[in-house]
């Protein structure tokens, strides 16, 4: 079941790289904090790196202004996302988190099956807005569409 509005995110651990792999849990990621979580099907691929994750790095003052931190997600290992963050020009303030096994992106009920294309298990495109680890804004991408999980769009959700 997909997560809704009003619920808590999930307890799980995914990775970032910070002196070597380091776990980090969504409480840790969630919790006293507003938080906007996007996820990308796969790092350097063409929707996620010519537009989804460019749209949040460009857009970071704007989130940070409003005391919300950004995280980007994918089913992706954690040195591919810190390829990926280096060759965005990912600011160290928008956290990179790699759910190698797609824990999160399972728990969360926003696991898409990309074997047709050879990708195996993945993440749906989305954004969602946490605030102390409760979600309070989902906006999910129907299938091959970018549209309500970009930056500004997420912006527009928050009333920015």
């Amino acid at each position: 079941m997909t997560i809704s509005v009003g619920a808590r995110i999930p307890s799980t651990t995914l990775n970032v790289i910070k002196d070597g792999i380091q776990a980090i849990s969504t409480e840790e990621i969630f919790s006293g904090r507003k938080v906007v979580l996007f996820s990308v099907p796969g790092a350097f691929t063409p929707t996620c790196s010519a537009k989804h994750l460019p749209g949040y790095v460009e857009n970071m003052e704007k989130f940070q202004s409003k005391g919300i931190d950004v995280a980007c997600m994918a089913v992706n290992d954690a040195y591919v996302m810190k390829a990926w963050a280096k060759d965005q020009d990912v600011p160290e303030q928008l956290i990179m988190l790699a759910d190698g096994n797609a824990n999160l992106a399972r728990a969360l009920g926003l696991e898409m099956d990309a074997s047709a294309f050879g990708m195996g298990l993945r993440s749906r495109r989305f954004a969602l807005y946490a605030e102390d680890g409760v979600v309070k804004a989902l906006n999910v991408e129907a299938p091959g569409e970018f549209s309500v999980s970009s930056a500004q769009a997420m912006l527009d959700t928050l009333g920015a």
